[in-house]
């Protein structure tokens, strides 16, 4: 099957429900966790940029549940039932850009946003830094489209549509900026 066409994920995967300081505490299908207000689930948020130092960023599918259509940074997701943040990372980099990085760990949060009727994002986040791949295939069951910005362009469009992004990537990349410069500036041109 084409690598740019593949159902990669679906409501019925087990994700690994945490408490706050990040330890295991059970499971719940990708569906139950975003239900409602949504059950504290362990995710992953990456920020992969080009040798000239532009963010990478994908407009999510518009068959997502949660928040189709919006931009987003470059990869996010969950790690499953039984799989470390090192492999679940490995395994969405392929599934959903078809290329794989090597990541830098930045830090981690807790977050909840609803998404009116369709249920919420509640989740504590990992937040990892790379380079894009040179050859990138977005997969169009999860990917819209993509595009390349600088941090200037970023915090450009941020100010002038706002509604246009996910909650999550404003507030990551907010938290980029404020107390984690000096990493970013290792992959980020102004």
């Amino acid at each position: 099957m084409n690598d740019q066409h593949r159902i990669v994920s679906s409501e019925s995967e087990e994700l690994i429900l945490v408490d706050r300081d990040d330890n295991e505490i059970g499971y719940a299908s990708k569906a139950d966790a975003h239900d409602g207000a949504g059950i504290l689930h362990r995710a992953f948020s990456l920020f992969l940029f080009n040798e000239a130092g532009e963010l990478l960023l994908q407009q999510r599918a518009p068959s997502k549940r949660l928040w189709g259509g919006f931009w987003s940074n470059s990869c996010c997701s969950h790690p499953r039932r039984g799989e470390s943040l090192a492999v679940a990372t490995s395994r969405r980099l392929l599934d959903e850009l078809n290329f794989e990085a090597e990541l830098e760990y930045v830090y981690r949060f807790c977050y909840v946003a609803p998404f009116g009727d369709a249920g919420s994002e509640n989740e504590l986040c990992h937040v990892f830094l790379g380079r894009a791949g040179s050859e990138i295939r977005p997969n169009d069951s999860e990917i819209a489209g993509i595009r390349y910005l600088t941090g200037t362009a970023l915090a450009e469009e941020f100010e002038r549509y706002p509604d246009r992004f996910t909650p999550w990537f404003k507030q990551e990349w907010q938290e980029l900026n404020r107390n984690y410069a000096e990493q970013l500036a290792r992959y980020c041109a102004p």
